[in-house]
């Protein structure tokens, strides 16, 4: 018996710290599959982000399967494909791509990944209005995603604020007008007062950005906090807010289901989520970590 064997991708810039490898790898070890992950980074091959395109081209021509596409490439790859799925169309942002008898074929996971996470982490907290931090590239998947749950309405923060309103501006356009609208980084303290709960979609907690995104004396009780960040997954938001008594989630769920749904995507098998869960904690160094808190 021949064993089914996949080739699949990540192009990206600085992205040899990435755990999308060993996410994916582990759950195809598990299923029996050759699964071969690698890491296409742009900054390595000394290219700019406008060489996506070309890339996209070797790795089909070469017999990949599929590809993750991370930033700042999310947007440019589009140009390049043949095809969108509906919610990579709506964003404006592809994540996956998935050849299919020559054709590449554009996704989002980003979208799904977050919302699954979320409906696991944070079942049942009030949504009528959340104000989310960030509105670049995961931002924008996870501003769909909170209003594809249902939350009422949602202020996008940015420091920079034709971002923030160009964002906005597109929520109001998919999911109907008044659901969204933009302020900026000054404007936090009044809407955290108000909110039922507070996204974070900016790199701040990063390993390489560490600190917290807006004062600790905004967060309050009933305030929940939700976090796009997976490294660390414990970021000093999460561990603040925790101490004050919020509900949290952390940004494993969100790198977990969106590569789970990746993976199903290029390999049409049913990955184990829970296991994957798992996998994301001991690789991020939080041994027995979950998601939400």
């Amino acid at each position: 018996m021949t064993m089914d064997t996949y080739l699949v991708g990540l192009i990206g810039s600085g992205i040899g710290p990435s755990l999308s490898p060993a996410l994916h790898e582990r759950e195809a070890d598990r299923q029996g599959l050759r699964y071969l992950y690698r890491l296409i980074d742009i900054d390595v091959l000394g290219v700019g982000p406008e060489a996506v395109g070309d890339l996209v081209r070797a790795a089909r021509d070469l017999g990949f399967d599929g590809l993750n596409i991370t930033h700042p490439c999310k947007q440019l790859v589009i140009d390049h494909l043949d095809e969108l799925a509906p919610q990579a169309a709506a964003l404006g942002a592809v994540n996956t791509v998935v050849f299919e008898g020559g054709r590449a074929i554009g996704h989002n996971t980003d979208v799904t990944g977050f919302a699954a996470s979320f409906a696991r982490g944070l079942p049942d907290v009030p949504l009528e209005r959340v104000v989310q931090l960030g509105a670049g590239g995961a931002g924008a998947a996870v501003a769909h995603a909170v209003l594809t749950l249902g939350t009422g309405h949602v202020t996008v923060v940015d420091a920079m604020p034709d971002r923030a309103a160009d964002l906005a501006a597109a929520l109001n356009r998919h999911f109907g007008a008044g659901r969204a609208a933009a302020a900026t980084p000054d404007a936090l303290g009044g809407l955290l007062g108000l909110a039922d709960g507070v996204v974070h979609a900016t790199p701040t907690g990063m390993a390489a950005h560490p600190g917290l995104p807006f004062p600790a004396e905004l967060l309050h009780p009933g305030l929940w906090v939700a976090e796009v960040v997976y490294r660390p997954l414990e970021t000093e938001l999460l561990r603040t807010a925790r101490a004050v008594g919020c509900a949290t989630l952390d940004g494993g769920g969100m790198a977990v289901f969106q590569a789970a749904d990746a993976f199903r995507l290029f390999t049409g098998r049913e990955p184990d989520a829970v296991r994957m869960l798992a996998d994301i904690a001991e690789l991020a160094g939080v041994p027995g970590a979950g998601v939400g808190g």
